[in-house]
């Protein structure tokens, strides 16, 4: 029997829709993955066996192949994790219903069935969105970031025997609807300002007028002058994100890798701050072999970007700021992708005399 799943696939920032095709028959016990799917993505076979089994479901012990569709595009990540058990669960009618044809689904399966958060939730709800879906059903963990996104039903579920009951129509759950203008007044709280600094009154002047222009700015002084916490005030002295702004910088922060606002809501301008030992993809993105992440000059955007130690920086990571401040963008090409990631950021550097 033959099942169909929409789900949905991050590239760059933007996502693009994908169908998970599940085909299951009698033979030898056989799991055949298609699609050009990473290993991440065949690791999967274990992942849904076992989530499978453990929620109470049973699992197809023939010849199982699973289809990636566009089958062209590489696929990476584990996000697949629930469209496939769901698929596998309607094709060999475990699962029934026609709710299955109008959400789109993505989420990461423990091995006990539970769900863990998956990047780029925020983009792929507005994928699912553009086409048509009623909703997009995703791990109690992305639902703050997803549930900005007007015009869908974003449902947040934790186990896979809860997404189960939801497309079976057996429980009713909520769609989740993120709170802005709460996050928006717990963030304003947290937010460091001028008022911290006593006396430089010369460069809290020079900070005002570059905060109000949008202006780049150089410091030059000896350590300790404190160059680097006026530098991190700036901030809070920039006018407050828009709700355009908030959306575009949560999605790059959604697919990035290794930052601590992951799955929330960015209402709060960036400030990033890298180290001269920065390397040149770490500042632009991109990444050889892999999915393209964005860079230092796009976790910046709509922020500030800071270097410290200016004349300590790589030569060639210097030359890389040259298009994203000119453009707004930086542009990535490698041998698998091409990818465009905004980067509209005030650069304040700092040096020593």
């Amino acid at each position: 029997m033959l099942a169909r799943v929409r789900s949905c696939a991050v590239l760059g920032v933007d996502a693009y829709p994908l169908v998970v095709e599940v085909d299951v028959h009698h033979g030898l016990f056989k799991f055949i993955m298609v699609g050009l799917a990473d290993l991440a993505v065949k690791e999967s076979r274990e992942r849904v066996g076992s989530a499978i089994v453990n929620s109470g479901f049973r699992f197809h012990p023939g010849v199982i192949v699973v289809s990636l569709a566009p089958a062209d595009v590489r696929k990476e990540g584990s996000a697949y994790d629930l469209p496939i058990a769901i698929g596998l669960l309607a094709a060999t009618g475990q699962l029934k219903g026609d709710a299955i044809n109008h959400y789109a689904l993505a989420g990461e399966l423990a091995l006990d069935g539970s769900l863990r958060p998956v990047e780029g939730a925020l983009t792929m709800a507005i994928a699912a969105r553009e086409e048509k879906c009623r909703g997009i059903i995703l791990p109690e963990a992305n639902a703050q970031e997803a549930g900005v996104v007007p015009g869908i039903d974003v449902i947040p579920v934790s186990t896979l025997v809860e997404a189960c009951g939801f497309l079976a129509g057996r429980i009713e759950i909520m769609p989740y609807r993120t709170d802005i203008d709460a996050v928006i007044a717990q963030s304003q709280r947290t937010i460091p300002d001028l008022t911290d600094v006593k006396g430089q009154a010369a460069v809290k002047r020079a900070l005002t007028i570059a905060a109000a222009g949008g202006h780049n700015l150089l410091m030059i002084g000896p350590p300790g002058t404190g160059k680097t916490m006026l530098a991190a005030r700036l901030p809070g002295i920039l006018p407050a994100m828009t709700f355009d702004e908030a959306l575009e910088t949560t999605r790059i922060y959604s697919v990035a890798n290794g930052v601590k606002e992951k799955g929330k809501l960015i209402v709060q301008r960036p400030f990033r701050a890298p180290h001269h030992t920065a390397t040149t993809v770490s500042i632009s993105g991109g990444g050889a072999g892999q999915a393209p992440t964005p860079g230092e000059v796009s976790l910046a955007h709509h922020g500030v970007l800071f270097l410290d130690e200016l004349p300590e920086f790589n030569r060639s990571a210097l030359e890389v700021l040259r298009q994203p401040l000119e453009e707004g963008l930086v542009h990535i090409r490698r041998a698998q992708y091409a990818v465009t990631f905004p980067s509209r950021f005030m650069l304040v550097v700092a040096m020593n005399p």
